[in-house]
């Protein structure tokens, strides 16, 4: 399997992280894909890079909650770092409404200046989507909207975390991008066996997001990438598939994104 989303550079996992690491490779686990978050996170993602070479790949981006007063000086960042070596993905990118909406021009600008840079040096992008806590502000439809308004028809990447309605995901998949699917479709009202049923293997890819949005059972203790496996399970059950498919055809929908 290809973890395509695990913050496993977190202060969570600063006392266990080489056993995490070796649960996730008994559990089948090839590739963990980390997200950027901002500045402050760099430095510890890339030394998992060099220390566990070829099985840790980073993304580099600017996350939509650390979108901030000083996003000028953090995009500067972003942009030296991609012309200075490669990487494989420009993540984790988006908008967040949840927390706070001041900053909501300002990651829309963040997100077309990274979508840019996607195009720049062809890369796939990994979306963060987060809507309002009383769901006025839809992030799923709006990073829709950019996108088609960005009119790069060779952009591609995932929605990770996708925790949509079927008429979102019909208009990401639309779009070219993959749903991520974790944790939440293991929730009793995560709302993805209303979703995925109408979709095929080709559409999606595995992920935790840990150390956030632990699946059921472990629910409300801290995530880690061996869950990964939970998720196979329950993609399976809803897709009325084979795990081995799951597992199988997740993993090389991962590996042709980011070829």
């Amino acid at each position: 399997m290809i973890e395509t989303h695990a913050h496993v550079y977190d202060e969570q996992f600063s006392e266990d992280r080489v056993a995490m690491f070796q649960r996730a490779k008994e559990k089948g686990v090839k590739e963990i894909w980390m997200p950027n978050c901002n500045s402050g996170t760099i430095g510890g993602m890339l030394a998992l890079e060099e220390s566990e070479a070829g099985f840790c790949v980073p993304m580099m981006g600017l996350h939509p909650c650390y979108v901030k007063e000083d996003f000028e000086d953090e995009m500067a960042i972003v942009r030296q770092w991609l012309a200075e070596r490669p990487f494989k993905m420009i993540g984790e990118i988006g908008l967040d409404f949840y927390w706070d909406l001041a900053f909501v021009k300002e990651q829309e600008n963040v997100f077309l200046g990274q979508l840019a840079l996607a195009k720049k040096y062809n890369l796939p992008i990994c979306i963060h989507s987060r809507n309002s806590k009383n769901n006025d502000h839809n992030a799923i439809i709006r990073c829709c909207e950019l996108i088609e308004e960005f009119e790069w028809s060779d952009l591609r990447g995932v929605v990770h975390c996708f925790s949509g309605n079927l008429e979102e995901a019909k208009r990401v998949v639309g779009l070219n991008f993959l749903l991520g699917i974790g944790g939440v479709s293991t929730f009793k009202n995560g709302g993805l066996d209303n979703v995925l049923p109408y979709f095929s293997l080709a559409n999606i890819v595995l992920e935790t997001d840990s150390p956030y949005l632990t699946p059921i059972p472990h629910r409300g203790k801290r995530n880690e990438v061996s869950y990964i496996d939970l998720v196979a399970d329950r993609v399976a059950f809803l897709m009325a598939v084979e795990k081995k498919d799951v597992i199988e055809k997740t993993t090389k929908n991962a590996k042709v994104l980011i070829a």
